[in-house]
């Protein structure tokens, strides 16, 4: 008995064909590999230090503030401004907001169309099973196939005489069945990385998806705090304006009675009920922009304008945060999630150039088959019925006209516009903490000087009654310190509210924390 004779280079020559053939699945990744940005060479906000303190003012809400360098911000910061009815209402819109379900319902499908496509890496498989049952017509003359009675394909020969050997012609038609079933395997390696680069592009998609979603709770958020302040301010003002009205009611019924007795003149009168007038006049704005904010505040919480809630703010109630966390410029572009939706679209871009690189190399595919087939089911799979198939392919775009030239050419230029937008945002965020700094350095001197000048128009006002019952002064000149004070209650009011308001847009310029968030799905 005779041995084949093993050759011994023939290992060596599997191990090569087989370190070949992973080195081309493995294959390559072409176009560009992203690289973050660098941060932003600003080291601060102002061309000079800005004061860490603000200045107090002695009315409520004019505590000084201090900045906090390298504080974190809380998730909840809105708890900061010490309102259970707000923390309330916040809670409500973050649980019933179709904005943020939609932001979740796109970052959802960003997902998924990763998962899709992790599905090109691996070999896609299929299973056939077809049967067919054939009719031939009889009259086609030569030989003309016949069939037994269980269904098997038999031949018959036309013109052959019994007696040599042949059978009688057959010219009757022939019905026969045919079974075929068969599993298919193809596969297209990715040797130049266009899957992978798409891959990457969308992976950067979805996270650009994570932080739009975080963009939509900060700014609903923001939102509901900012028309939360302003409905206090607006309570506040109506609550004034009311009180003006009133007392001008009052001055008007005091003056007609003097009038009738002969101590009161009629252009007194007169001036009196000018004034009434346009106290009045301030009403139906304010009570139109009040019931306007709490409508906004009922969308933003996910309700209609007939639903009954909790909406009602007191502007003295409101806690100005005494200690504001104040990131540096490399720090925000890490806080702001519209700086990391930006970066995370560059990211895209970029491995979209890889996959326009890619469709216009060599593609490859390896597709296999194994099955049976036979006249009869259960003779599918006999030896004499099976059947495979392997092949292997390569093509090569040789000329379309330019088309994945020019997509490439487009995704290098939608490369160049990603990075714009990035560098634009992230110069709207620090020109937006800068802006918010200067607001909040301003309304808090102007909270004081609001103060200020509310106390010296009382002290005025004082007077000015002491001098008109002594004789000394005419009710005009009352009428006009009546009306220097109530300005000054208004300014100072505006100036309570708009340090509210700037404490809130800094914790929204800075990123609001969402990084301190409990993810929910």
């Amino acid at each position: 008995m005779k041995h084949a004779s093993t050759s011994p280079f023939r290992p060596r020559v599997r191990s090569m064909l087989a370190l070949a053939c992973a080195t081309l699945l493995a294959g390559c990744t072409v176009g560009p590999d992203f690289r973050r940005p660098d941060p932003p060479m600003a080291k601060d906000y102002a061309p000079s230090a800005l004061p860490l303190d603000t200045v107090s003012a002695p009315v409520p809400g004019g505590d000084a503030q201090r900045f906090a360098p390298g504080r974190d911000i809380q998730a909840d910061w809105w708890t900061l401004f010490g309102s259970p009815r707000l923390d309330a209402l916040i809670a409500r819109a973050l649980a019933r907001s179709p904005t943020l379900e939609a932001a979740q319902a796109a970052l959802r499908a960003a997902q998924e169309n990763v998962y899709a496509q992790r599905g090109f890496f691996y070999p896609t498989v299929g299973i056939g099973y077809s049967p067919a049952r054939t009719k031939i017509a009889g009259n086609l003359g030569g030989n003309s196939p016949g069939v037994q009675g269980n269904g098997s394909v038999i031949s018959t020969y036309q013109g052959t005489p019994a007696s040599e050997g042949g059978s009688a012609p057959f010219n009757a038609p022939v019905i026969y069945n045919f079974h075929t079933a068969q599993l298919t395997v193809g596969y297209a390696p990715d040797i130049f990385g266009g899957q992978r680069r798409q891959l990457e592009s969308l992976e950067a998609q979805a996270r650009m998806q994570h932080y739009q979603l975080e963009a939509a709770y900060l700014t609903l958020a923001s939102n509901l705090v900012a028309a939360s302040i302003q409905e206090a301010l607006l309570r506040r003002q109506l609550a004034i304006a009311e009180g003006i009205v009133e007392a001008n009611e009052q001055a008007v019924a005091l003056l007609q009675r003097q009038l009738r007795a002969g101590y009161a003149a009629r252009q007194d009168l007169a001036q009196q009920e000018l004034a009434l007038a346009q106290a009045r006049q301030q009403l139906p704005p304010l009570r139109k922009q009040r019931e306007q904010t709490r409508n906004l505040l009922r969308a933003l919480a996910g309700d209609g304008p007939d639903e009954d809630l909790a909406i009602d703010f007191d502007l003295d109630a409101l806690v100005l945060p005494r200690e504001l966390p104040l990131a540096l410029p490399s720090r925000l572009v890490e806080q702001r999630p519209d700086i990391r939706a930006a970066e995370e679209q560059l990211h895209a871009a970029s491995a979209q150039v890889g996959v326009a690189v890619a469709d216009r190399l060599p593609q490859f595919s390896i597709d296999a088959s194994w099955g049976g087939a036979a006249s009869r089911l259960g003779e599918m799979f006999l030896k004499s019925g099976r059947f495979f198939s392997l092949a292997g392919s390569v093509g090569q775009t040789l000329f379309d006209g330019g088309t994945l030239t020019h997509r490439q050419r487009a995704a290098e230029e939608g490369l160049r516009q990603a990075d714009a937008q990035y560098r634009a945002t992230v110069i709207a965020a620090l020109q937006n903490v800068a802006d918010t700094l200067q607001s909040i350095q301003a309304n808090a001197q102007s909270l004081r000087d609001a103060a200020l000048a509310e106390e010296k128009a009382r002290v005025a006002l004082d007077l000015t009654r002491r001098r008109l019952r002594l004789g000394d002064v005419d009710r005009l000149a009352l009428l006009n310190a009546q009306q220097a004070h109530d300005q000054a209650v208004l300014a100072r009011v505006q100036a309570q509210a708009a340090r509210l308001g700037d404490s809130a847009a800094l914790f929204q310029a800075s990123g609001g924390g969402w990084w301190q968030r409990t993810p929910k799905s």
